[in-house]
């Protein structure tokens, strides 16, 4: 499966038959699920989760970590051994010795100065009081350094895309913490479910943490693979239509079918 420009390509090898996979939209992300216990979540743009079934939990190794429940030894290396360098433990995981080794990365704020001072306003938004519920929960530190490097990185367009993935991961890292925070304004990073009301009507609304699984009329069942966190960006109705849910999860009533 390739994942590009927002979209999705599915790539056959070998025999058809049954998928090992199911795909489905929660709010703006898309999520792939596998049987064999692989969750995919992609924002369509540049974020993306990987989450495992707790089966796995302290079997598996590599970049992702080994999913023991203790991040303080997530850097270990090929060869069984905890650092704290993130090169040198990268590197260890090469597939194939004779590639060369990843070099230090440049600062991209003092390689593009000019977007510094836009990157620490924008990015201040995540130690600002609009996450003060959260402070306390996750700390900040690291999401805001992420949200600097990015925004001074992104210098060829997209800059606020970068910039505003950066702060949702934050927020989304607070919502698995249990605090939902609704940072998004309609002059940051806006995601606009009024695009789908009928004209002077409002039956469409933001929802900054959906629910983990719907029922839709994309999943009728309400049954999904894997428990996971709901996602940002679900747009909710109050009184849904059949046949509405072709890009949201939207939560059917019982008396409304498809």
């Amino acid at each position: 499966m390739i994942l590009h420009e927002g979209a999705f390509k599915v790539v056959e090898r070998g025999q058809g038959g049954d998928l090992p996979y199911k795909i489905r939209y929660m709010g703006i992300f898309l999520v792939i699920e596998t049987r064999s216990g692989l969750v995919v979540s992609w924002d369509r743009k540049t974020s993306v989760f990987l989450g495992l079934h707790q089966h796995y939990k302290g079997r598996v190794c590599g970049l992702c970590g080994n999913f023991d429940g203790n991040a303080l030894n997530d850097f270990t290396t090929r060869s069984q051994a905890v650092v704290s360098d993130a090169l040198e433990f990268g590197n260890s995981w090469k597939f194939s010795p004779s590639c060369p080794d990843a070099l230090v990365p440049k600062d991209p704020c003092t390689t593009n100065p000019y977007r510094k001072a836009w990157a620490q306003k924008q990015c201040s938004i995540i130690h600002s009081a609009t996450f003060a519920t959260c402070h306390s929960q996750v700390d900040s530190t690291k999401y805001y350094e992420a949200c600097m490097h990015d925004a001074c990185a992104c210098d060829t367009g997209g800059d606020c895309e970068c910039f505003c993935t950066a702060v949702a991961a934050y927020a989304r890292a607070c919502h698995e913490a249990g605090v939902c925070v609704s940072w998004r304004t309609p002059d940051v990073c806006p995601l606009f479910c009024d695009y789908y009301n009928p004209h002077g009507e409002c039956e469409w609304h933001y929802q900054p943490c959906g629910a983990p699984c719907l029922r839709t009329c994309r999943n009728p069942s309400a049954h999904c693979l894997f428990d996971m966190p709901g996602l940002e960006g679900e747009c909710s109705v109050q009184d849904p239509l059949p046949g509405q849910s072709s890009h949201f999860e939207v939560s059917l009533l019982p008396e409304v079918g498809c």
